[in-house]
């Protein structure tokens, strides 16, 4: 009687692989792996988990929950202040402000103030020259080549979301004249550097900066008589010249910096009559003579060959006056209001918010950017908190849009990046 051979399944598997080595004929069928049964074990292993902590089945908890019964809530518990303090009577106080501070989730939520990279225009030093030139008083900028630094620096700000850039020229000595004529040269550096960056990159904003002391062989931003008077009529002409040319080479914001009377409106009526109507203009409303320049007159070589600019900017004790300013902008067509300096003028930052409709700009000038700077080095402050801090606090103000030295660096932190 043949006797009958049981074979286990790791047995079965390893002879027909000896059987298919001898054929070639034959193969080995894979067995399915158990996995719904570890997956049943798994589910038995949880709901044994949850009995060992409750007591109790996942069912019993289940029919409780749809019959109302639910566990009592633990006993609250409160964290044990340090040995000494005072044991008081809470104050009796139906609002505790703090209650909105108290964890970063709410802080968040109820911030009213908020920056972006689309609040910041990064002004940008241009020269003739190929290379770049560091400017010492301001760490981190340079006087850009036009043709090189200046594409490879609005690379990498419209990388982090910075798409608004204001122009500022190094005019070479030996171009410059009283009446700074080369200002409105339409091949001069600003233009030719205009239609270079539309060119490559035609959605950014190209704000351009209307003012003839970069031109000037005196260092105003107006004509100087012979006995040093600033020439208000005669250099608004040149200066409705210097915007038409701008427009011309494809700026889309001309930003009269130079505090004559009138300017904006002759500007704009210069503008539309050469068929610019969608040119705006950004007036420097609110720009008062003050000490905060120093550094971007060195950048620009600019600075007055004699006197100080206290006929045409205005005077930093000054707060009403700012409503003349503001009163005649409006009415001679400027798009966009300016104050500058920025944190030191904050409050008239708010009033122009509080009586224009008009979008309000700050410009957190050369001195503010080099004082940050330099408290960095020294590790006196952080440098990137404060300037994070500093930003907020002119958007907090009222200003729509900030021209900053700070925008590249300030977009890389608003966007998480450690991009140099």
């Amino acid at each position: 009687m043949a006797s009958t051979v049981a074979f286990t399944p790791a047995v079965a598997v390893g002879a027909n692989v000896q059987h298919s080595r001898r054929t070639s004929s034959l193969r080995p069928v894979p067995r399915a792996r158990p996995v719904a049964a570890r997956a049943s074990a798994e589910r038995d292993g949880a709901a044994a988990a949850v009995q060992a902590r409750s007591g109790r089945t996942i069912e019993e908890c289940e029919a409780d929950a749809v019959a109302g019964k639910f566990p009592a809530a633990p006993p609250p518990t409160r964290p044990q202040a340090p040995n000494g303090t005072p044991e008081i009577r809470p104050l009796d106080m139906a609002k505790r402000p703090r209650r909105n501070r108290r964890s970063p989730a709410l802080r968040a939520a109820f911030q009213e103030t908020s920056i972006t990279p689309a609040n910041l225009v990064l002004p940008l030093f241009i020269h003739e020259g190929e290379e770049d030139t560091p400017i010492g008083a301001m760490p981190g900028c340079f006087r850009l080549g036009w043709r090189h630094g200046l594409l490879e620096e609005v690379y990498k700000s419209r990388d982090v979301g910075v798409n608004s850039f204001v122009l500022f020229p190094k005019v070479p000595d030996g171009l410059k004249t009283q009446t700074g004529d080369e200002a409105y040269n339409d091949n001069g550096l600003v233009p030719r550097t205009i239609h270079l960056l539309k060119d490559k990159y035609p959605d950014i904003v190209i704000y351009t900066d209307v003012a003839l002391d970069p031109y000037s062989s005196d260092g105003h931003d107006g004509i100087v008589r012979e006995d040093g008077v600033i020439m208000n009529d005669e250099t608004v002409h040149q200066l409705c010249k210097q915007a038409v040319s701008q427009a011309r080479a494809g700026a889309d914001v001309v930003s009269p910096s130079d505090m004559m009377d009138g300017r904006v409106g002759a500007i704009r009526a210069a503008l539309d009559a050469e068929g610019f109507h969608d040119v705006s203009i950004m007036s420097y409303t609110a720009k008062y003579a003050s000490s905060f320049y120093g550094p971007f007159r060195e950048a620009l070589d600019s600075n007055p060959r004699f006197g100080d600019k206290k006929t045409y900017q205005m005077n930093p004790a000054n707060y009403r006056e700012a409503l003349i300013e503001t009163a005649a902008d409006e009415a001679e067509g400027a798009d966009i209001l300016l104050v500058k300096p920025g944190l030191p003028y904050l409050d008239i930052i708010r009033l122009l918010r509080d009586n224009s409709a008009l979008p309000i700009a700050a410009y957190q000038v050369s001195g503010e950017y080099s004082m940050i700077k330099a408290g960095g080095v020294l590790k006196m402050v952080d440098e990137e908190k404060v300037m994070m801090e500093s930003l907020l606090c002119l958007r907090r103000a009222g200003a729509d849009i900030i021209l900053t030295y700070f925008a590249r660096q300030a977009a890389n932190v608003l966007c998480g990046s450690k991009r140099p």
